[in-house]
């Protein structure tokens, strides 16, 4: 591995984090940023600043518009948009997009990308992923899926209930993930407009970064043509894992953006405040506080960085993308409950912007997979590993 950035990779993070300053993050206490994400006008402004600055979905392929970034080089950029709570959403590389364009790339038909992938890298539409669903059904355990797919002829129907899918609202297309028959799943596309499928409710959640918010869905006798399957039928699960890998270290990526906002904006209050006779920095408390703090940020760096790497030679990544996913999240996390703690007053108020930092980060611990999940996994792949060489 390589350690220094190369020239592509330094222009792409001076430009990125330029655009950030300079565009975005003086429009981030616009009212339109709500406490469900964006309204659909506010994104379509922000990725209009994107498109005009070259920036507008460069993880897509060249050929559809995008800038054909590689995992090293989405890590430089995505940490650097990830510095506002709006430069994910302005360069359209937002959870669930950004995921479900790389999806539609490598499984999707060509028939399928130009009727929605295209006008999805360009900005102009979004979409949502539904597999989550409430009790007895998938969660952390996608096995468990309830929601089904029967053949009647040329069509599928659809019957199901999926909760927790982010940017529902507003999406023009949704991926349902639905059971087969014989217990296989299958992943089929879908306009959000045809009969049968409903946004139930928008749920009330403790982050506030996704246009459409977290919805609860309901599919009643949708009829899919055979031509909207995804992908193979049965196949639903492998290709899960084609986009969660890579998506679980882009929210890597992204968040560690945000702790590194928030550690500055910490760094700079204990560098001027004073208290009891010198700068908040001096007091031992508040200065290991900040060193734990650059400690978290590099080893989260680091993993996003390995991992990166290894995707780039072609290798699916799923335990390293689980560990970095553990990792991330968990030191990620801790720097930003520091700096909460370093603000005191200011760290629990709009103040800045720590606390919606705090209180959007919060879930990344759990969505993409819960920490006691990924070790979980870990632990089996370790245990497989060990037998082998027995």
């Amino acid at each position: 591995m390589e350690f220094s950035l190369t020239a592509r990779q330094l222009e792409l993070q001076e430009r990125t984090r330029a655009f950030i300053a300079e565009v975005i993050i003086p429009l981030e206490r616009d009212p339109r940023a709500t406490s469900h994400g964006p309204t659909e006008e506010f994104r379509n402004e922000l990725v209009a600043h994107a498109r005009a600055a070259g920036l507008l979905t460069p993880h897509a392929s060249v050929e559809l518009g995008g800038l054909g970034l590689t995992h090293a080089e989405k890590a430089v950029v995505f940490e650097e948009a990830g510095y506002s709570t709006l430069g994910p959403t302005a360069m359209n590389i937002h959870a669930p997009d950004e995921g479900n364009i790389h999806l539609m790339e490598v499984v999707a038909t060509p028939e399928q990308k130009e009727r929605w992938l295209r006008p999805q890298v360009q900005g102009h539409i979004r979409s949502c992923f539904a597999m989550t669903e409430p009790s007895p059904g998938a969660g952390a355990d996608p096995s468990m899926m309830q929601t089904t797919a029967i053949k009647d002829g040329d069509h599928y129907i659809i019957n199901g209930t999926k909760w927790f899918i982010t940017g529902a609202e507003g999406a023009t297309y949704v991926i349902i993930m639905a059971k087969m028959e014989d217990g296989s799943a299958t992943m089929f596309l879908s306009n959000m407009s045809r009969d049968g499928i409903k946004v139930t409710r928008q749920m009330d959640a403790m982050d506030s970064c996704f246009t459409g918010g977290h919805c609860v869905m309901s599919f009643d006798n949708v009829r899919i043509p055979a031509t909207d399957v995804l992908g193979e039928i049965g196949r639903g699960f492998k290709y899960a894992q084609v986009r969660l890998a890579p998506a679980r270290l882009t929210h890597c990526m992204r968040w560690l953006g945000q702790a590194r906002r928030a550690h500055d904006i910490a760094t700079e209050y204990a560098r001027k405040r004073e208290a009891f006779g010198r700068i908040l920095g001096k007091h031992e408390g508040v200065g290991f506080m900040l060193a734990d703090n650059d400690m978290d940020l590099q080893t989260s760096r680091l993993h996003i960085a390995h991992t990166a790497w290894i995707l780039d030679q072609g290798h699916g990544a799923n335990f390293e993308s689980s560990r970095a996913k553990v990792v991330c999240s968990e030191a990620e996390w801790r720097v930003v409950d520091r700096c909460v703690q370093i603000l005191g007053g200011q760290g629990v108020t709009g103040e800045t912007m720590v606390m919606r930092i705090f209180t959007d980060m919060r879930a990344f611990r759990i969505y993409d997979g819960p920490s006691e999940v990924h070790r979980w996994s870990m632990a089996r792949k370790i245990i497989e590993a060990g037998e082998k060489r027995v």
